[in-house]
């Protein structure tokens, strides 16, 4: 695990889901919106999740992380990851099935369901951190923005 912080987004893999993010924006330019159901199902067939949620993994596990991260910050600054541009506006559309998703691994990991050799190798890794707190406050933090932001969509 290449990472210098707690966060995913501080890590190698992070920054994989972070350039496969410009790259999919870049693709998709002429919109002023990103739909995240949209960048699920790409983000599945490029390899970041599983075919299943019980298909567990590092990688995945790291994806779904960085992507709630992203989409953390996003709510916080109206920005997607510095994509400060002054021409457009991108409007980041949720949906409760994309945010279920992503809630789902988010509690699978702070819940530790293991995998088939009977861990969660990224629980394992951070345990063994001295950033095991602020790793554990950073997951709740997303946790907890997952669920607001799936409580706030119209019903």
């Amino acid at each position: 695990m290449g990472a210098w912080g707690y966060k995913a987004l501080e890590s190698d893999e992070g920054l994989d889901v972070v350039a496969f993010l410009r790259e999919y924006m870049e693709q998709h330019k002429e919109s002023n919106q990103l739909t995240l159901s949209e960048i699920v199902q790409a983000m599945k067939q490029q390899g970041f999740f599983g075919k299943t949620l019980e298909d567990i993994d590092f990688f995945y596990d790291m994806s779904a992380l960085a992507l709630a991260e992203l989409y953390s910050q996003y709510l916080n600054t109206g920005t997607i990851y510095g994509q400060e541009s002054k021409d457009r506006q991108i409007q980041w559309v949720v949906d409760e099935s994309s945010l279920t998703f992503i809630l789902r691994y988010l509690q699978d990991i702070r819940d530790e369901v293991p995998d088939q050799h009977g861990s969660r190798e990224i629980v394992e890794l951070w345990q063994e951190s001295k950033s095991w707190p602020e790793w554990q406050s950073n997951l709740d933090y997303l946790i907890q923005t997952v669920e607001q932001a799936i409580n706030r969509l119209p019903q």
